[in-house]
């Protein structure tokens, strides 16, 4: 866990929120001079309170993350009530489709409110349903009456779980936002070129190919940084506790000791950034299009030299997200902001839209 407070608060403030499967995560901005500055920040693991080590991913009701979030509050010395909040991408569906086109704006969303109900596999009166049209970067190359729409849809009971956890945890938020949204904005900088998101999460890993800021692609891959840390701790004969130390403090950089997890961690890793380079070979080849660079984000990439790895398997540019540099902070604290990064992207992003909102 970690807590941290860097300035006094006299501007009004507001809360990023990241509810994940084994860590809940807060960042609280405030404007000044045009700029988002960082006051506060914090992470509270959550399998102490559903009776598991930290790393292990939970499955907590309502009232228990509201109490995680209420302790996180306090200890990071959150002073705001004003939040936006992340929803996982499991506990939601996001697909792109191809549409029939309409030139008339109303009748491109009644065509698209219609359609979408084809994908989504319960009532459309069950979900609240959101979707954007993909730009082309060769309108003419597109087939002939189709527009590319990704549909976004969440479930009203997972609606209703975040809105019982704010209230428990007495904040009060503004937007529910999909946690990838939250973290393109917060790491992705290419306003062009489709880039490749790796959102390595405790549980699972996200991949997604996001072109013009809009999400062209997405695939889940059944292994996290949770697997990682459970090798380390068969092969090292170590707790998890310490087989998660060990994966973020050592890492690839390990020298050769008893104590070493390279071998357990390239055994984890290849698997996923084998099934991610043929996720992106794959749609290379399918849209002649060069992905720019791989993006490493979420708990799961705060490993030691985990770029350098990822750099031996992937064709092109890997580099660690690092979303606290959207934001002031003093100078001091900048090498610990860009090693706990990957962790906060959802949360930083969130807090920069409500921070635009405000």
């Amino acid at each position: 866990m970690a807590f941290f407070g860097l300035f006094g608060y006299k501007s009004k403030s507001v809360l990023g929120v990241d509810i994940g499967s084994s860590s809940l995560k807060v960042v609280q901005l405030k404007k000044q001079s045009g700029k988002a500055v960082l006051e506060t920040y914090g992470e509270l693991a959550l399998g102490p309170y559903a009776g598991l080590e930290v790393g292990q991913a939970t499955n907590l009701p309502a009232d228990k993350i509201a109490e995680t979030l209420r302790d996180l509050l306090r200890e990071a010395k959150v002073t705001t009530k004003e939040c936006g909040v992340g929803i996982p991408l499991a506990r939601s569906l996001l697909t792109s489709v191809e549409l029939p086109h309409r030139e008339n704006r109303e009748e491109q969303k009644t065509v698209i409110e219609l359609e979408a109900r084809k994908y989504i596999p319960v009532p459309i009166n069950e979900v609240q349903l959101d979707w954007f049209i993909v730009p082309e970067d060769d309108p003419a190359g597109a087939p002939k009456g189709k527009v590319r729409v990704l549909l976004v849809a969440v479930h009203n009971d997972e609606l209703t779980l975040l809105s019982s956890v704010m209230k428990g945890a007495g904040l009060d938020a503004s937007f529910y936002e999909l946690e990838i949204f939250s973290t393109i904005r917060a790491v992705v900088d290419e306003p062009v070129k489709p880039v490749m998101i790796l959102d390595i999460g405790a549980a699972t890993t996200k991949v997604y190919i996001v072109e013009h800021g809009i999400v062209a692609f997405s695939h889940t891959i059944t292994t996290g940084g949770q697997d990682a840390t459970r090798a380390i701790a068969v092969g090292g004969n170590v707790t998890i506790a310490t087989a998660e130390a060990l994966k973020k403090k050592k890492g690839f950089s390990a020298a050769p000791a008893v104590a070493d997890p390279r071998p357990q961690l390239e055994l984890s890793y290849s698997r996923i950034f084998a099934e991610a380079e043929r996720v992106l070979k794959q749609y290379e080849s399918l849209h002649q299009k060069a992905i720019a660079t791989v993006i490493l984000t979420g708990g799961g990439a705060v490993t030691r030299d985990l770029a350098r790895y990822a750099q031996t398997v992937f064709p092109v540019e890997v580099r660690i997200a690092n979303p606290f540099a959207k934001t002031e902070a003093p100078a001091f604290i900048r090498p610990v902001l860009e090693e706990i990064g990957p962790e906060f992207a959802v949360a930083v992003g969130i807090a920069l839209r409500k921070l635009e909102d405000a």
